[in-house]
């Protein structure tokens, strides 16, 4: 019980925590103000569901795709609903999950003569890159196959 009471803590802590840095990053980049709180939450659950499968043990590639395609899905549900674009919430509900801490240990390493400890780590990064990249266009994919178009939903009527 206390276990579970603790990670859920922890989730909690790291959900706010992930939501106030995606609400400052849109504050940095000039997001439209009325994208900043969707951003936040969108950035929060993003990062809090590929921290959550870690828990479990699920794969770290896999953790950061389906955290992608989840922060992808909402994005593109958001600029939907609030009629803006996609890429407004789908760029600000990405930052938490960017490995900048794994590129920062591939250049310390390099930067220290520590090839093969730096090639790890950099290869480590770039796969989490990828997995966005793919949980990004997938999530896109989805919404796009099963959302009408507007020119589609006149052409029902």
């Amino acid at each position: 019980m206390t276990d579970t009471l603790t990670l859920l803590g922890q989730g909690l802590i790291i959900f706010l925590s992930s939501s106030v840095g995606t609400f400052g990053f849109a504050i940095f980049m000039h997001a439209p103000k009325r994208a900043w709180l969707p951003a936040s939450v969108i950035g929060g659950a993003a990062y809090l569901t590929y921290w959550a499968l870690l828990q479990m043990n699920v794969y770290e590639p896999l953790s950061m795709f389906i955290g992608a395609l989840l922060g992808s899905l909402l994005g593109q549900y958001c600029a939907r609903r609030m009629r803006m674009i996609a890429t407004i919430f789908l760029l600000l509900g990405m930052i938490p999950l960017v490995p900048g801490l794994g590129l920062y240990r591939c250049m310390h390493y390099l930067a220290q003569e520590m090839y093969s400890a730096g090639a790890d780590a950099g290869v480590r990064a770039m796969v989490d890159i990828v997995m966005i990249a793919f949980g990004l266009g997938f999530g896109s994919y989805i919404f796009r196959v099963f959302t009408p178009s507007r020119a589609a939903k006149e052409a029902l009527k």
